[in-house]
């Protein structure tokens, strides 16, 4: 077969055939009596070998080898390519990910762009002085990005960073809610503590909605977090998962504290009582526990409270006994 009729049925152009054949990759089996060159089936099938190899990323010295070294084992070279490869797609995406925020900035110039930029840069410095100072200076100087806050917000270890950038987030506007509501879902659990953390401080109600759907998230830091902060609130929503943080000994003494602002009426004051009550008297809560119920319902005013403390006050548990008693003496004094 000539050379023509190669290139149409292998989609390898002439030219790329001659140079093949100039580094010996392929080599025609034979000429015709004109001198052009044939190629044989074999050498068709070393062509669309060639071609594979090259799809893969190998080089055209690392093809040669490949075919032509029968000890060649290729485990080392594909493992370069994926390493190489996952580079490349790593720095694409980094690049990909900075025109869109720059194209969010919506710059009216080049000079907002390099602003920008440098701010983008600077909140990704090693520096937690320089991305402090970028966090306070996006508020009133170049607007970053909410998405790039969030980044900066669920990745940041410095405390004194990480509560500029929550302030400067918290500033920034619509979006950021919604972003680090996807961080609660992160499998890192430090993301998820940061991403509460965040909507903490960030106001609107589409925040205290998504705290609100924190008190079911399965990690019970973030439950735990959520609650308080809804319950200084007065959101009665975190009554059940301030419960729990008491009888797990989480964070337990804030707890009570959050029940007993949350109690400040009388419906709700019976309620948290009664929630109280109803774990102090369920077989599977252990004594530690049932102590730390007992001592939160000194913070929960009304009658009902009164009563389980006066019932407690009798408990075959002495400790929780002599606890209500003492209490109770605190009420009545």
């Amino acid at each position: 077969m000539l050379i023509g009729e190669v290139a149409r049925r292998s989609g390898v152009s002439a030219r790329m055939l001659r140079h093949y054949e100039s580094l010996g990759l392929v080599r025609p089996s034979g000429r015709t009596g004109s001198g052009y060159r044939e190629y044989s089936g074999e050498d068709i099938r070393r062509i669309f070998h060639i071609e594979s190899l090259r799809s893969l990323g190998l080089s055209l010295r690392e093809i040669g080898r490949a075919l032509d070294d029968p000890g060649f084992t290729p485990s080392a070279l594909v493992g370069d390519l994926i390493r190489q490869t996952s580079e490349r797609i790593a720095a694409e995406t980094e690049l990909l990910t900075r025109l869109r925020r720059i194209d969010a900035a919506d710059p009216a110039d080049w000079e907002h762009v390099l602003q920008v930029v440098s701010l983008l840069q600077a909140l990704g410095s090693k520096s937690a002085d320089a991305r402090q100072r970028a966090a306070l200076s996006s508020v009133d100087e170049v607007p970053v990005p909410v998405e790039a806050l969030v980044d900066a917000a669920l990745s940041e270890t410095e405390p004194n960073v990480a509560g500029a950038i929550r302030w400067a987030l918290a500033r920034s506007g619509d979006g950021g809610s919604e972003l680090l509501a996807q961080g609660l879902r992160s499998p890192v659990a430090a993301v998820r503590e940061r991403a509460v953390q965040s909507l903490a401080e960030m106001p609107g109600g589409e925040a205290a909605a998504y705290l609100r759907d924190a008190l079911a998230n399965p990690d019970a830091v973030v439950r735990g977090y959520a609650a308080l902060v809804l319950g200084s609130r007065g959101a009665a929503d975190a009554v059940p998962t301030l419960i729990d943080m008491i009888v797990e000994g989480r964070n337990d003494i804030d707890a009570a504290d959050a029940l007993s602002v949350l109690a400040d009426d009388t419906a709700t004051a019976d309620r948290i009582a009664a929630g109280l009550v109803d774990r102090l008297a369920q077989h599977t809560t252990e004594a530690p526990a049932r102590g730390r119920l007992t001592q939160a319902l000194a913070g929960i005013p009304g009658t009902t409270a009164s009563r389980a403390l006066a019932e407690l006050s009798h408990d075959e548990d002495r400790a929780v006994a002599l606890t209500a008693t003492y209490l109770l003496r605190l009420r009545d004094g």
